[in-house]
Order: C-alpha cells, then sequence, then structure tokens
C-alpha cells in the first residue's frame, strides 16, 4: 500500500535536509513526498527543489498562509490512502511507517494511529521520552486537558477521515487540538497510540513564552467551546481557572528566561543505556542517508 508523506515547511533550512532524510531512511519505501513551501524566505524551497527522485513534489505559491492551510492542502494534494506527516525540523525513526501502515491495515475500524517521542536538542541529542499506551480511553475529559498523548506530527491516518475532517484554518496553534475535539464530538475519532518512540522532536527553545500564551488562549475559547464533552459547568470554570494560572506561571517564567523549564517536565530521562544507545544509532543513520540529487 502506497502512502502520502507531507512536510510543510517554512524559513526550516537549518534542519530541512534532515528532515527529507528521515523519509529516504525509511524501510517501508512505497510512498510519495510532497514538500510544502510556506513562503520560505530563507534557503529552504532551494533544498526541497534539489531533491532529484519521482516520489518528490514540491508545492509553493510563494505565500504564507501558516500549518493548517498547508495540511489541508497536503490532503487535497495526496494521492494515496493514508497520509502522513512530520515537521519540517524533527526526525522520523526509519521503521515509523512502516509499523504505522500494519497498525492500520491490520485494523480497519482505525482511522489514525500516533507514537511515541524522543525529544532531542538543536544537535540531535536524546534528551527524553514520553510515551502513551495502546489501551488508553479516549473520553473528552482527557482530551480536553491534554491527556492523551496524541502526538500530531507523528499520525498517520486515512486520507477518507482527512476529507471528512478539514482542520479549521483558524486555529493558529491548536490546529490539532481543534480537529480531535471537533471530530470527538462527531464521533469519529478512532485512534490507536503505538507506545514506542519514533518521533525525535526537537524541543530546545521551542516553549517561546508568545507560543505558549497564545496556544492557551486558544485552548481556552476551545474549552468554552467542547467543554459539554466532558465537564460541567463548575469544573469547566475550574478548568479555565487553570490555564489563567498557567499563563502567569509562563510569564514568570519569561522573565527568569526559565521557560524551557517547562520543556524538560513534560518528558522522562532516558535512564536505559541500551535505549540511549538505539536512539543514537537511528539519528546517525539518518544523517548518513544521501539524498538524490
Amino acid at each position: 500500500m502506497s502512502i502520502t508523506i507531507g512536510i510543510p515547511f517554512f524559513n526550516a533550512e537549518a534542519y530541512l535536509g534532515d528532515a527529507i532524510r528521515s523519509v529516504f531512511a525509511q524501510t517501508y519505501q512505497d510512498w510519495e513526498l510532497i514538500l510544502v513551501d510556506d513562503g520560505s524566505t530563507d534557503r529552504s524551497l532551494e533544498i526541497a527543489l534539489s531533491i532529484n527522485d519521482p516520489r518528490v513534489r514540491v508545492l509553493s505559491d510563494g505565500c504564507n498562509r501558516k500549518l493548517p492551510f498547508r495540511l489541508n492542502q497536503v490532503t487535497s494534494e495526496a494521492q494515496y490512502d493514508l497520509i502522513g506527516r512530520m515537521d519540517a525540523d524533527d526526525l522520523i525513526s526509519p521503521t515509523r511507517f512502516e509499523k504505522q501502515v500494519a497498525i492500520l491495515n491490520a485494523h480497519p475500524e482505525i482511522d489514525l494511529v500516533t507514537t511515541g517521542v524522543c525529544s532531542i536538542t538543536n544537535d540531535n541529542r536524546p534528551v527524553g521520552i514520553r510515551c502513551g499506551f495502546p489501551d488508553d480511553s479516549i473520553t473528552g475529559r482527557k482530551l480536553l486537558q491534554g491527556q492523551c498523548a496524541i502526538v500530531h506530527a507523528a499520525i498517520l491516518g486515512r486520507k477518507s477521515w482527512f476529507m471528512r475532517n478539514r482542520y479549521d484554518e483558524t486555529a493558529m496553534l491548536t490546529e490539532d487540538y481543534e480537529l480531535w475535539l471537533r471530530a470527538f464530538s462527531h464521533n469519529d475519532f478512532r485512534l490507536h497510540i503505538q507506545n514506542e518512540p519514533l518521533y525525535y522532536y526537537r524541543e530546545e527553545n521551542n516553549a517561546t513564552a508568545e507560543k505558549l500564551l497564545t496556544a492557551y488562549r486558544n485552548q481556552v475559547e476551545l474549552i468554552k467551546k467542547y467543554g459539554y464533552l466532558g465537564f460541567n459547568r463548575f469544573e469547566l470554570g475550574s478548568i479555565i481557572a487553570k490555564f489563567r494560572c498557567k499563563s502567569i506561571v509562563v510569564r514568570l517564567l519569561d522573565l527568569l528566561n526559565k521557560t524551557d523549564v517547562l520543556l524538560k517536565k513534560r518528558n522522562t530521562p532516558i535512564a536505559d543505556d541500551s535505549l540511549l544507545q538505539h536512539f543514537n544509532q537511528e539519528i546517525d543513520q539518518i544523517l548518513q542517508t544521501r539524498l538524490p540529487q
């Protein structure tokens, strides 16, 4: 079964080449790769156009339309029935798509599969992991609180699902959260959580106060809209108050230049030396993969 892989990018020249190497390093090779430029002003588009492989398409309209628009564009352009994606500054395990495709093929009742994460620094050093569990139940309450271990960029899903459930192009920084809640509210959110870290997420310096505060504000509006999925009126007020407290904490940490503390709390340190060695070997394999140019 062929799959479509989408990588939207904007000014990602430092890491885009390695993200593309991640795709070429896959054990599952039956894919097309759609590279979607979002109006980059650096060398990103040049890097994308340098790839010489018939499975790779580059789309560029010169506009900066933001991620939700580009993800909908990938769905519209996809030639195949399964669509996966990744961010332009991350890496993916060479076995990611082989394992995800196997799950969707074995379970036609499932529309989406996500994986766990290995957090890496800007120089590709693994520093922590976080994973969910396959038997974790997905409830409205847990979705609203962000407790379902869904890694947006690690999703592989059926094109038919993405056609039914388009991204809200106004939901900046919360396009995934809004999509999960809306699909769940329509009883259309059949997802499998693969508890293996198959996505290398570059998180160093990623938690800027501006991004966090914008995301919190948008989350509060979505909680007000979809709160009925998991909370009564009293509980809803308490949850909104917690987000306002989190915003205060972010502002204080920003004043102290300590916002990275929030990222460290999300991950479990890698205590197993054999697991750390495995991550380093996969990353080395990716970085050594040659691109056809």
